[in-house]
Order: structure tokens, then sequence, then C-alpha cells
């Protein structure tokens, strides 16, 4: 499966970015998810949705303010991110794998990966 990530710019803090992560080749596999590597840092878990079913699962940082969503019939998965702060500034990575329940929030979980899309929040 190929993953295209877009949606990503420069925003204000407080502003808003809709990321998108589309999927060709074949469907998304067990579970669709978003990281993000800030620089000089370890690429993080962000967010991770279940994609039969839709269950959601979100890191404490982003809780609240970004929202992960699917489409089946686009083979999409999209990231809401809502008031934005500077230290969400990253390249955003989607990913694609047969996580677990126990599993999604390691990066070692997903065998495949979007370009990432660079997220600029200034203060």
């Amino acid at each position: 499966v190929q993953l295209q990530a877009s949606g990503g710019g420069l925003v204000q803090a407080g502003g808003s970015l809709r990321l998108s992560c589309a999927a060709s080749g074949r469907t998304f596999s067990r579970y669709a998810s978003w990281f993000r590597q800030a620089p000089g840092k370890e690429r993080e878990f962000v967010a991770a949705i279940r994609w039969n079913g839709g269950t959601t699962y979100y890191a404490e940082r982003v809780k609240g303010r970004f929202t992960i969503y699917r489409d089946n019939a686009e083979n999409t998965v999209y990231l809401q991110m809502n008031s934005l702060k500077p230290e969400d500034t990253a390249v955003y990575y989607c990913a694609t794998g047969n996580a677990t329940t126990s599993s999604y929030y390691y990066k070692e979980s997903y065998y495949y990966w979007g370009q990432g899309t660079l997220v600029t929040v200034s203060s």
C-alpha cells in the first residue's frame, strides 16, 4: 500500500489544520495512525484509528484538540488539529499496519508509512 500525506503548512498558535492520508494499492490495515517527529526528537505517536469499527486513540498531549477519522469510501484517514500550539510543530507521518490494542502506539508496529507533511505553528 502507498500512503500519500498532505495538508501541512504554517499556522498561528490557536489555529487549525486538517491533514489527509490517502491509501492506494490496497486499503488500510487494521490500524491507521499519525505520528510526528520534531527536530532532534524521536518520532512519537499522535493518534490511531481502528479501520474496522472506528475506535480511536490519542496521545495525552493532543487529546481534546485533535480528532482522527476515516472515510472508507475514499480510503483516506484524516487528522483534524485544533487549538494548535508551537510545540505541535513537527513533520507528521501517517502509517498503517496490523497493530493491536497494546501496540498501536509503537512505531515499530507499522509496516507502511507516508512521506510526511510539515506542520509549523508560530507563536
